[in-house]
């Protein structure tokens, strides 16, 4: 029992000296005071991320990203992955988008281009083309996911086949003629 003691004694010493040492640190190095934690985070989140433009993303797609939605399209789609998000008629992420592959789902299948390695996503088109899906790549990963409301880059969407009465059938339609006109 006094060993006990004397090791929690010898760790609490240990720990005052490092504390100690810190704030003594930190007085020589500035007079102001720290700023709290929650203003660096407010300052983070304000300042914007710099806009990459559709070309600039382009030059990082992979070789197998064929078709490449063109900007327009790629607007589009986009714009399709949102809604369909919000209706809940998508699959997110490569194990989702083989399993609804396997459970013969029809749709779309959007592929972002510059993932890499390539492997993740090699053998989606192979899949797609057997099932006869039609699929496009669109540049970028990260816009992908914020399209698919995540926070995380999706390198694919598997956007089901919408029921009657979705609000963006319009749209929905559009696309898939897109796609299936960039595909040939």
């Amino acid at each position: 029992a006094n060993d006990d003691k004397k090791v929690k004694k010898e760790k609490k010493a240990k720990k005052e000296k490092k504390v100690k040492k810190e704030s003594s640190g930190d007085a020589t190095m500035s007079d102001a005071p720290p700023a709290p934690p929650s203003a660096e985070k407010k300052a983070a989140k304000t300042e914007k991320a710099p806009v990459v433009e559709y070309e600039e993303r382009v030059k990082a797609v992979n070789c197998i990203s064929t078709p490449l939605a063109s900007k327009k399209t790629t607007k589009k789609v986009h714009k399709l992955v949102k809604k369909a998000s919000g209706a809940k008629w998508m699959r997110r992420g490569v194990k989702e988008v083989v399993k609804g592959l396997r459970k013969g789902e029809k749709g779309v299948a959007v592929i972002a281009g510059d993932i890499y390695p390539i492997d993740v996503i090699s053998h989606l088109p192979v899949l797609l083309e057997e099932a006869e899906i039609p699929y496009i790549f669109v540049p970028s990963k990260v816009e992908l996911g914020a399209a698919a409301s995540t926070k995380r880059p999706t390198s694919c969407v598997l956007l089901r086949e919408p029921k009657s009465g979705f609000d963006a059938m319009e749209l929905w339609e559009e696309v898939k003629g897109a796609v299936k006109g960039e595909g040939k």
